[in-house]
């Protein structure tokens, strides 16, 4: 009879908890009395058409009938857990969280390709550590940000080289912490992103970039995503977001010297870092991201479907997700309407 009691008391608690993360992953955007709608996004400091776009202060001065709310976060996994919980409306995060997220059912789709990595992101090995070649890794401390396009990149290099990972003592850690511990001796090396590898650069040598990884089939990119309770609710705004976004590219493209003075502060560089930086990335404008090698449209859904799902099969040898689930899956989670111009 104690037992059944137990059992009855945990079932409640269980039942409790799920009504109150339910709750929680139903916050829906706030409206104010004369109808602006409160866009909430989740941004990270990567050198792309977001960034500019907030540079240029481009969000505060063209949205009509919105109030954008930015919210800075360091890592994927972050993203991921703040559009479950309904924190944020949309966010930027990597393929590779992208591909768990899917995965488990998180409620968002792809509205866009905030970039296609090249040498954004890259291993970097302190110059005495004695590593010069991916082979020399074995044995080292080597940080990456869990969850993120750089551990699916360190850890896909690893296989691709048929090196065990259990070899290499690799360490969870956000770009502060890592840059951090770089400066204080922890670790031999580390796959990070600009600005934290530029400035890691400096006192080290790049041995692999995700350039590299993609010329073997390894493709990442940093991914926009939105709540699918927002793409129902307010299409018209993300209409918005998207062709702002398309017009940071067009402005990367046609006046880099514009684009990099603007960018500067937000990365924390001078205006010759900044143009450097930012063209470390693959910027994609929304024809591009229409087309089938990428987003694909409506009727056609593109190859990126596949790469996700490519990603996911990967993640789950990892054991880093349960399941895959179908092609099909992944076709669904990508939302590509709002490229269509008008």
């Amino acid at each position: 009879m104690k037992n059944s009691k137990s059992r009855w008391f945990m079932c409640l608690i269980v039942v409790i908890a799920l009504l109150m993360i339910s709750a929680c992953g139903n916050k829906t955007t706030s409206k104010s009395a004369d109808g602006t709608v409160e866009f909430r996004i989740g941004y990270q400091v990567i050198p792309n058409a977001e960034l500019l776009a907030k540079a240029t202060k481009m969000f505060e001065e063209k949205f009509d009938g919105v109030k954008v709310k930015l919210l800075p976060f360091e890592a994927a996994v972050d993203v991921n857990t703040a559009m479950a919980a309904g924190e944020i409306d949309a966010g930027l995060i990597g393929s590779s969280s992208v591909a768990s997220g899917v995965a488990q059912n998180l409620p968002y789709q792809v509205i866009w390709l905030h970039d296609v990595i090249g040498d954004n992101e890259a291993l970097v090995a302190k110059k005495d550590s004695g590593i010069k070649s991916l082979e020399d890794i074995v044995g080292k401390k080597i940080a990456v940000s869990f969850g993120s396009t750089t551990h699916y990149s360190l850890l896909s290099a690893l296989k691709l080289k048929g090196i065990d990972e259990n070899k290499v003592t690799i360490l969870d850690m956000k770009p502060a912490d890592m840059l951090a511990a770089w400066k204080q001796g922890q670790i031999d090396g580390g796959y990070v992103w600009y600005p934290t590898l530029g400035e890691m650069v400096s006192d080290g040598n790049i041995i692999l970039t995700s350039r590299d990884l993609a010329k073997d089939g390894i493709l990442t990119a940093d991914v926009g995503i939105a709540s699918k309770d927002f793409i129902k609710k307010h299409p018209d705004v993300l209409k918005q977001y998207i062709k702002m976004l398309d017009e940071s590219v067009q402005l990367y493209r046609l006046s880099k010297d514009e684009a990099a003075e603007a960018m500067k502060n937000e990365l924390n560089a001078s205006k010759e870092d900044a143009k450097f930086f930012m063209d470390q990335l693959i910027w994609l404008d929304a024809k591009e991201q229409a087309s089938n090698e990428y987003l694909g449209t409506d009727n056609k859904k593109g190859a990126f479907a596949k790469t996700l799902k490519d990603t996911a099969e990967f993640l789950k040898t990892q054991k880093a997700i349960n399941s895959v689930p179908d092609l099909k899956a992944y076709e669904d989670a990508i939302e590509p309407k709002f490229l269509q111009k008008d």
